[in-house]
């Protein structure tokens, strides 16, 4: 699967915000005011409806570490149920196995818990399972394969922080289980649904 292998510091220099892709927040900061590129700092022009639409979008590809084609798949497949869809395509981004995993505070970012996934460190209901892009179901158990996988230094640091955990899913020790979907109130990052399904309307 093709994905984006850049500078996260740029992306989020060009959204303007800290959207989690870098573990030093501190760093992140002191460059967040500057935009990427020649004229970065000089660039305070006033945006156009169509300009904000494509910032949160793209705002959400970034958090969520996907590409376009994924984006676009998943916003027609949430416009095809009865629920609002801007609701309905969080649901299913919160659901994905990498975003699950980091939810549960066993990595500080996404795209470290899609490369853990990604080489067998987990398995869903007692079976392999390295598709970061699976949407997960209520009732499934994902489980650490081997118990050296929680001494990986940056995993370790990771379950040490005690970052709160969304009530929907349930974890003990090195185990995860969906006990609920998400609601829209179970994410915390600023994102306006709203301006995304706009954009892919307009």
């Amino acid at each position: 699967m093709a994905r984006y292998i850049g500078s996260k510091q740029k992306l989020q220099r060009q959204i303007g915000e800290d959207l989690g892709l870098k573990t030093n927040a501190l760093k992140t900061a002191r460059r967040l005011a500057i935009k990427p590129g020649q004229h970065g700092a000089k660039a305070h022009r006033k945006l156009s409806d169509y300009a904000i639409q494509l910032r949160e979008k793209q705002k959400l590809k970034y958090i969520y570490g996907i590409l376009e084609k994924q984006l676009h798949k998943m916003f027609e497949e949430a416009s095809k149920n009865p629920a609002a869809t801007g609701t309905v395509l969080l649901s299913s981004l919160e659901r994905r196995l990498d975003n699950v995993v980091y939810r549960a505070s066993f990595t500080l970012t996404r795209a470290a818990a899609r490369q853990l996934v990604r080489h067998d460190h987990f398995l869903l209901n007692g079976k392999k399972m390295n598709i970061p892009s699976y949407t997960v179901k209520v009732g499934d158990v994902i489980t650490m394969k081997k118990s050296k996988s929680a001494k990986i230094p940056q995993v370790a640091a990771a379950m040490e922080e005690e970052r709160p955990v969304p009530n929907w899913i349930e974890v003990k020790g090195t185990s995860i289980k969906i006990i609920k979907l998400p609601v829209r109130e179970d994410i915390i990052e600023k994102i306006d649904e709203q301006l995304i399904v706009e954009y892919y309307n307009r």
